[in-house]
């Protein structure tokens, strides 16, 4: 068996794993990479693989930093089948299907603006493209065990991280030996709102884990989290403002609305107007009410006896599809909270929300995710204090909060935790984790009992 990692090495972003077993190339994940614009776009469009040369892909779930760059490999070439949970499947294809139309779109705004002698901007890939990768997704039923190639089988369990994340199994057999790898993909956390814990899996071989907060926990469980929102909501109404949150549209946008249906039936929060402002948060949403399989207990408790009417909606919560309706938040006075993407702020429509509150000291801006480097939402939460909007400048005057309670990656604890039941693996490997992150849980793990643990870098191959 042999890995290289294309991806999310030592960085928390473009998840692209390739294994060689079987005489045979199976790809874990095939995510976008985001960041500067010009090596993020260098390194999406060079996989650092033949996309032809790859006989499966096995998706862990449908992050855009997972499987962002799906169409791409199909328009290079790859025609074999791509495998991953039924939930997985629904909601890749409005994820790609969004992440199509934001590549088109793209291009053609460059294309206007671009000087005449400059060649012209090409989408990374087109809706059509997006179809195509979708119609080669294969759905496996969690802990159901099948094979996807010759002497290669897999197997899902539930990673509790996003609707149908999971935890896979790869089991490859070569020369008369069954080797087993085990991927985290993304880690969720336990007691987390609306889905299962992470599944424990059998030991392997060879342990691949995420390592996103290794070097950090998040200071808080959910309970605490709720409480701080409720009274995050509760200042910024008394001073009339709003509360801006950029939110991905998938995972996070659900937990929020989940929590302040919560808030709001319980009267901790002002009756007051929140808006979903994100056309992919609503397709997301709609998702999830056909996945009642991933929900843990007390999600479907709530739905059979607990708060009247939807977990996603509630009679003050209204979702926004159009452009337009969107632009008539820009003037309207406060209060009133609305949950945007990108999650990141490099993005969508949030940036728009920025750019006419960001200056307001009556306004907060609540940070509920992860922002990576480099990007603007960890520049507001690190405290700057000017924040760079469409090439213009504006000076940030609104309250700046972190909730880190809401983030769905597990923390250093969890991490670890989950880590224990891989111990007596050949070789363990953290990825996607910024590098000190992933230095940080290395050292946990052999301090741990593990043996080999390596923090590989872009590029490079081990042999087990």
């Amino acid at each position: 068996m042999r890995i290289t990692f294309h991806g999310a090495a030592r960085s928390v972003t473009g998840s692209r794993h390739l294994v060689q077993a079987a005489g045979l190339r199976v790809l874990l994940d095939c995510g976008l990479v985001q960041g500067p614009r010009r090596e993020s776009e260098r390194r999406n469009r060079e996989l650092g693989f033949d996309a032809k040369s790859v006989d499966a892909v096995v998706l862990s779930h449908a992050h855009i930093d997972h499987a962002g760059v799906l169409p791409l490999l199909v328009k290079q070439g790859f025609d074999g089948n791509i495998f991953c949970t039924s939930a997985t499947r629904d909601v890749a294809e409005a994820m790609l299907m969004d992440s199509a139309n934001i590549q088109v779109m793209d291009a053609d705004h460059m294309n206007r603006n671009k000087r005449p002698s400059d060649p012209p901007v090409l989408p990374l890939y087109t809706p059509e493209d997006a179809r195509e990768a979708v119609a080669r997704m294969v759905s496996i039923p969690y802990r159901r065990e099948m094979s996807i190639l010759p002497n290669v089988r897999v197997r899902f369990a539930d990673a509790g991280h996003i609707l149908g994340s999971a935890i896979t199994t790869l089991l490859a057999q070569e020369n008369g030996r069954e080797r087993k790898l085990v991927f985290t993909g993304d880690l969720g956390r336990l007691g987390f709102p609306i889905l299962h814990d992470p599944e424990v899996v059998p030991q392997g071989d060879v342990f691949l884990t995420e390592s996103t907060y290794g070097n950090r926990d998040h200071g808080g469980d959910v309970k605490e989290a709720k409480e701080e929102l409720a009274g995050i909501v509760r200042r910024a109404a008394g001073r009339g403002g709003k509360v801006i949150v950029p939110a991905f549209a998938l995972g996070r946008a659900q937990s929020l609305t989940y929590l302040l249906h919560e808030l709001w039936a319980e009267k901790a929060i002002p009756k007051f107007p929140i808006y979903v402002d994100s056309p992919l948060s609503l397709d997301v949403t709609a998702v999830y009410r056909l996945h009642p399989e991933c929900f843990d207990a007390a999600t479907l408790g709530y739905l059979r006896d607990g708060i009247p009417g939807d977990p996603f909606d509630f009679r003050d919560l209204t979702y926004l599809r159009s452009s337009d309706e969107s632009r008539t938040l820009n003037n309207r006075k406060g209060p009133f909270l609305v949950i945007a993407a990108s999650g990141m702020c490099e993005g969508g429509r949030v940036l728009h929300h920025l750019r006419h509150g960001v200056s307001d000291p009556a306004n907060t801006v609540l940070i509920v995710g992860y922002c990576a480097q480099h990007t603007l939402g960890r520049r507001l939460a690190d405290g700057a204090p000017v924040a760079r909007i469409f090439g213009v400048e504006f000076p940030v005057k609104a309250e700046v909060r972190r909730l880190d309670g809401m983030s769905q990656h597990a923390g250093r604890e969890g991490l670890l935790a989950y880590a224990a039941s891989q111990k007596k693996a050949e070789a363990a490997f953290c990825v996607h984790g910024e590098e000190e992150s992933a230095l940080a849980m290395a050292a946990g793990m052999r301090a741990a009992g593990f043996g080999k643990v390596e923090v590989p870098v872009l590029g490079q191959s081990f042999e087990l």
